[in-house]
């Protein structure tokens, strides 16, 4: 089953910074860092991997947690979480920092970078990568970061529910880029706890216009009777239906990928 679901990408194993991490890797043109949300990758990544490599782009997916190809299941998911909390690369309840794990995917960036070539790199984190792509920009090589329902620190305090996951001098870095002209997508749910209002609110505060947020109502009553609980905009939570809010959204990705990559919108 595993090699079924992963059958379309080459799976490398890729040392930086002195770690090695296997990565999966497909598509041609310029490349996006998909950082998968929890479990891991699992057969809904790697279908929306599939979508940008359709759409013209490479995609170099790491494997940050997790059994690759194994499907979601409450327990995986609750083990995947669990495991996250206690590693070091994962910065789950400190405010004013940035994983550490972030490093290593700012060097893969550069290597992506350097083997599909291209204006720049996309890269799109979730959940509990969400905000890496914005600590991603301190590289140059981050041209097009997709901030999908990023949710760390978890939003415990007004302190952590204003926190972008991300320290000082890197912030300060991801807002001069803004004004330079660099967008910021961001996507989420409106009722979904784990990125508060606060947390959307500080992404306006720093990067200005630059931040083009998607939201997705969510609320009593709305009307594609998406639940309360709904999370994973472009993946877990994806409608696959045409005018749906959630495909809509994805095909705005895409598109924000296409158009920041160099790419004619398919």
């Amino acid at each position: 089953m595993v090699a079924r679901w992963l059958s379309h990408l080459e799976r490398r194993t890729v040392e930086l910074d002195g770690v090695a991490r296997d990565v999966f890797v497909g598509g041609d043109g310029p490349a996006v860092v998909v950082m998968h949300e929890i479990p891991g990758v699992d057969p809904t990544m790697i279908g929306f991997a599939r979508r940008l490599i359709r759409a013209g782009m490479s995609v170099y997916l790491p494997s940050l947690v997790g059994q690759p190809g194994r499907r979601w299941t409450t327990a995986y998911a609750a083990g995947s979480i669990a495991r996250a909390c206690v590693a070091r690369e994962f910065a789950t309840w400190a405010t004013g920092t940035t994983s550490p794990i972030v490093r290593w995917l700012r060097s893969l960036a550069r290597l992506a970078h350097a083997e599909r070539g291209g204006p720049g790199v996309g890269a799109i984190g979730m959940c509990l990568t969400g905000g890496f792509a914005l600590a991603m920009m301190i590289d140059p090589t981050v041209v097009a970061p997709v901030l999908a329902q990023p949710s760390l620190p978890f939003p415990l305090t007004a302190a952590h529910r204003r926190d972008l996951g991300v320290d000082p001098v890197t912030l300060a870095c991801a807002a001069a880029r803004a004004r330079e002209g660099v967008d910021v997508m961001g996507l989420r749910f409106s009722h979904d706890v784990l990125v508060p209002d606060a947390r959307w609110a500080r992404l306006r505060e720093v990067l200005g216009d630059r931040f083009l947020a998607v939201e997705i109502d969510s609320g009593p009553g709305n009307r594609h009777g998406i639940g309360p609980l709904a999370h994973s905009v472009v993946v877990k939570d994806l409608v696959d239906r045409p005018g749906h809010p959630t495909r809509l959204a994805l095909e705005q990705v895409i598109g924000f990928f296409q158009t920041r990559l160099g790419l004619a919108p398919a």
